[in-house]
């Protein structure tokens, strides 16, 4: 029988991938440097539990575990940036020229659009960051994961 920690734990990282990407194409908060960081262990942890779904390696659960503690890793360290308890300096905190065109770099009378600050808080709830309610709810998904690997039988 499948585990259902670990279908919770994947499910749980698809749902934080589809939130994400929700705040970026249906209300208009464009991630900065550190938020995609955040998404790509999520989107191990889809691909992980899909993995283990079709074959029952015992290892997949382990890895899931991994993943989940990367993207809250990213997502506490996103937040220590947000609250300034520790510098980050990159294009994600001084600007950057991605997905701008040359011509538009070229020409001094375009104004683009403010590109997303890692060091800034756009949206929060209950006072804590979108960042740190991804470290918050990823550990939560680590300890599912790391719950259904234990329970595994050989």
């Amino acid at each position: 029988m499948k585990s259902p920690a670990i279908l919770l734990a994947g499910l749980g990282s698809a749902a934080l991938l589809a939130g994400a990407f929700a705040f970026q194409y249906l209300g208009g908060l464009y991630p900065c440097q550190l938020c995609l960081m955040q998404r790509w262990p999520h989107a191990a942890a889809v691909l992980i539990l899909g993995l283990w779904a079709l074959s029952g390696w015992r290892i997949l659960p382990w890895l899931g575990a991994l993943a989940a503690l990367a993207t809250a890793g990213i997502g506490l360290f996103h937040a220590g940036v947000e609250q300034g308890w520790w510098d980050y300096v990159s294009a994600c905190t001084s600007g950057s020229v991605a997905g701008v065109s040359m011509a538009d770099l070229m020409d001094p009378s375009k104004a683009g659009a403010p590109l997303p600050r890692c060091d800034e808080i756009p949206w929060s709830l209950a006072g804590l960051s979108m960042a740190a309610w991804n470290a918050v709810l990823s550990f939560g998904l680590a300890l599912l994961w790391l719950a259904g690997a234990a329970r595994q039988r050989g």
